[in-house]
């Protein structure tokens, strides 16, 4: 009786020793990170600019992005799409982003593009100006200073202030580019420098006229329906509405570390595109 109770007891911890090291050895499946790049930590810097219509959606992804992996540090320069080119083809950027389609000459650099969400850009008067619709050959003519007053479009008798933005600016390369006026956007014009911008001088002149990406819409101005079409995320989506563009970032694959790779994975998945939809932007996916 005495040798059968040995016998058990040696079987009993046998059993225990080797369930520890298998309950041990599966613990290795749970994600350290947070992200969807596999088991082991990320870190590293990210350093990313370019677009000024970019900026929300960017700083948000990367905050995120970075709290989830705390031994990345993330930084993200607004200096507008030109630049963001510019420097992910020189180095400076690991991750450059524009708000509009790639130009050729910038396409022959060979960097790797990446549509990252979709953009609408309102067009955009003071909410006291009765004028609510507009078409996009009126916008043109607009633009190019052939309309001047905004009687000529159901409105009052007071001269049409023009706003647009820098150049370099990827909303006003795309704007133009959609609209039909490059490089002939009337003297007049007033020049504001970043969406923000746009949107304090037009909320501040009853007569002014601008455009700015759907982000910065409020209730400071009022965004025209373009040919009947409001601005809105759906109708970008289904195409009715003409004013619309894409978020592009563009970089060289040798030129990014662990940490961006990690990142662009984490952009284009779903936790990354639901923070692009909550920043105001339309998801790819």
């Amino acid at each position: 009786m005495k040798k059968l109770s040995i016998a058990m007891l040696i079987m009993l911890l046998s059993f225990a020793f080797f369930t520890g090291c298998s309950n041990n050895g599966g613990s290795t499946e749970e994600n350290e990170t947070g992200t969807e790049t596999g088991n082991t930590t990320v870190s590293g810097e990210i350093v990313a600019g370019g677009s000024t219509s970019t900026k929300n959606i960017m700083e948000a992804t990367l905050d995120e992005f970075a709290a989830l992996n705390p031994d990345v540090t993330a930084e993200y320069n607004a200096t507008g799409s030109s630049d963001g080119v510019k420097n992910a083809d020189s180095g400076v950027y690991q991750i450059g982003t524009a708000s509009r389609n790639i130009k050729e000459e910038e396409k022959a650099l060979g960097l790797t593009e990446k549509i990252f969400a979709y953009d609408g850009i309102a067009v955009i008067v003071n909410p006291a100006n009765k004028v609510k619709d507009i078409t996009v050959e009126q916008l043109a003519q607009i633009y190019k200073g052939e309309i001047t007053n905004w009687k000529d479009l159901g409105g009052e008798d007071a001269q049409i202030v023009v706003v647009s933005r820098e150049d370099g600016s990827g909303t006003r390369g795309a704007f133009e580019e959609i609209v039909g006026f490059e490089e002939e956007l009337t003297a007049n014009a007033t020049i504001a420098e970043g969406n923000g911008n746009v949107q304090s001088t037009v909320a501040e002149n009853e007569n002014t006229i601008g455009y700015v990406s759907f982000t910065y819409i409020n209730d400071t101005i009022k965004a025209l329906t373009v040919e009947g079409v409001e601005a809105t995320t759906d109708n970008v989506l289904n195409e009715t509405y003409k004013v619309s563009r894409p978020f592009v970032m563009v970089y060289q694959d040798d030129n990014l570390n662990d940490a961006g790779k990690a990142y662009i994975e984490f952009l284009m998945g779903e936790e990354g595109q639901a923070i692009v939809e909550e920043e105001g932007g339309i998801p790819v996916k």
